[in-house]
């Protein structure tokens, strides 16, 4: 075994992990949403930037308001999921740089000063801080469903401003029957990878 990872754990992040469908009606806690955040934000990004923003979509009415914007299948899933997260970036996520990166504060202003080199960064960057939320999900043993299709204007026009592009919606919940679709294939190492 070349990991270090419990296999296990690598069961519960990946093999075994899959985008759920169907939720129970088990609550998923605010304490349970800290401590996710509290271990994937430890995750690398280019700068330490955080551009990652979290809206955790509780309420009934805040509920209707964003099923309206989701695409037609996948409006059932986030209208019953115990939890949805809207994910976004924060196309200002330069100005904490400073006390994020306090051993060169000059970044913020060195290559962040154009709003076009921000939001290619914030993309990125909050990108990779949606994937480690994906896989903190899993790790509360919870599962995710990530799902890109909604209106996206209307998604950043009801719960967003101009400063925060959403990334994805992701339901969050305890696995509900028939949550999952058949297992899809995945390229193989030599498809994949190249040595020079």
């Amino acid at each position: 075994m070349s990991l270090v990872l419990d296999s296990a754990a690598q069961d519960l992040l990946f093999r075994e992990a899959r985008t759920a469908n169907t939720f129970t009606d088990e609550p998923v806690t605010d304490e349970q949403v800290q401590a996710i955040y509290d271990l994937v934000k430890f995750g690398p990004t280019a700068f330490n930037q955080s551009p990652l923003r979290v809206v955790l979509v509780r309420s009934a009415e805040g509920r209707e308001r964003l099923v309206q914007h989701m695409a037609e299948g996948n409006r059932p899933k986030t209208a019953t999921a115990p939890l949805v997260a809207i994910l976004a970036a924060d196309n200002e996520f330069h100005e904490e740089l400073p006390a994020l990166l306090p051993h060169f504060p000059q970044a913020k202003d060195m290559f962040f000063s154009e709003r076009p080199a921000r939001e290619s960064a914030a993309g990125l960057n909050a990108a990779l801080q949606a994937a480690y939320f994906i896989i903190g999900v899993r790790a509360a043993g919870l599962a995710a469903g990530p799902m890109t299709g909604y209106d996206a204007a209307g998604v950043q026009k009801e719960f967003l401003d101009d400063d925060h592009a959403p990334l994805m919606v992701v339901n969050i919940g305890k696995p509900g029957e028939d949550a999952w679709f058949p297992r899809s294939p995945r390229l193989s190492f030599d498809e994949v990878v190249t040595t020079v």
